[in-house]
């Protein structure tokens, strides 16, 4: 089976995806508009290959850093939320929680109150016209302490949203352990907030440990480096804790693997091991969630029964109700047969 017969096959799959930034979803068509709004000129093509001219993950944050540098206003939101829209149309996807990341808007004066705001409309309005589903995962963002996450929980807290269902710790792993965010999770838990943490992606499955027994996450993203520890593997299968697996990301930054065959979600779907199939970063890694898919199919070996457990998984491991999830793993099963 070539690429487009497997595409042709799973698009019309209602699939989920749980590990997406929101500003990384934006098209080059979308981010010359941007940078259109901001600086009054078009964005020349030296301008547009520098943007995307990094070569490990503290490069690739600086990029994205200038993509959210680029935005006016908090009206420019409504850009990218048409942009995911877009994206989750042309790849199934029924249902996602994305994550947002506020630091650097807060920092440009952006008001929290009026972002979400924007939010909300957006979600709402894609809800109306395709039936999707968007739920919002806080980034509180590792990058700048654990002082400024905390601030912003407190925004998160104090401006109640319902598409907003939690936290997530993204930003350069390395210089933000796990460990140091605990006080902001212990708060959010508390406060009944999910919660979920970027970890083992650039840092050993310490990162892991840590935010299994100092954040209490609820899912990992990337967890690539756990196959360097053969303790926390047994305790991944044991608890089924769900990692949210990144491929293309995760061959980008090097750290474990160089290219896809190396990757090691097979070893862990083999394991046991909870696993679901995400992008992280589609226009900055080139792929989305159905290349994904492929590469698991084409080059790690994955059935098409398994690539349907995948799928399921993406459902399975959200933090939609049992019912929810129930009636999601039908309409697979059901579109599957089609």
């Amino acid at each position: 089976m070539n690429k487009a017969e497997f595409e042709n096959i799973l698009k019309p799959i209602p699939k989920a995806e749980l590990h997406l930034h929101l500003e990384a979803v934006i098209s080059m068509a979308g981010i010359k508009k941007l940078y259109k709004n901001k600086f009054g000129k078009a964005m020349s093509a030296e301008e547009q290959k520098e943007l995307f001219a990094y070569e490990d993950l503290n490069g690739f944050i600086e990029s994205f850093l200038k993509i959210q540098g680029m935005y006016s206003s908090v009206e420019d939101f409504r850009i990218v939320f048409d942009e995911l829209c877009n994206y989750l149309t042309d790849n199934g996807i029924t249902y996602t929680e994305v994550f947002f990341a506020p630091t650097a808007f807060l920092k440009m004066g952006f008001k929290y109150e009026d972002m979400v705001k924007i939010f909300h409309e957006k979600i709402t309005e894609i809800k109306k016209k395709t039936g999707i589903t968007i739920k919002l995962l806080m980034d509180v963002s590792r990058t700048f302490g654990c002082e400024n996450a905390m601030n912003n929980y407190n925004l998160l807290k104090s401006n109640p949203c319902e598409d907003i269902i939690g936290i997530g710790l993204g930003g350069a792993e390395a210089k933000g352990p796990a460990k140091d965010f605990a006080p902001v999770y212990e708060q959010a838990i508390k406060d009944g907030f999910k919660v979920v943490a970027h970890a083992g992606e650039d840092v050993g499955p310490e990162s892991m440990w840590d935010s299994i027994n100092y954040l209490h996450a609820q899912r990992l993203g990337h967890g690539i480096t756990a196959i360097q520890d053969e303790k926390l593997m047994e305790e991944l299968k044991t608890s089924q804790l769900p990692i949210e697996i990144c491929i293309t990301s995760n061959t980008f930054t090097k750290k474990v693997v160089k290219k896809a065959k190396e990757h090691p979600v097979r070893t862990f779907f083999d394991r046991g091991i909870a696993v679901n199939i995400n992008t992280d970063d589609p226009v900055f890694f080139k792929t989305t969630l159905l290349n994904e898919l492929w590469i698991c199919y084409h080059d790690l070996n994955f059935t098409l029964e398994e690539i349907k457990q995948l799928v399921k998984n993406s459902f399975l491991h959200s933090f939609m109700s049992d019912e929810e999830k129930a009636a999601a793993v039908k309409s697979v099963d059901k579109a599957w047969k089609a």
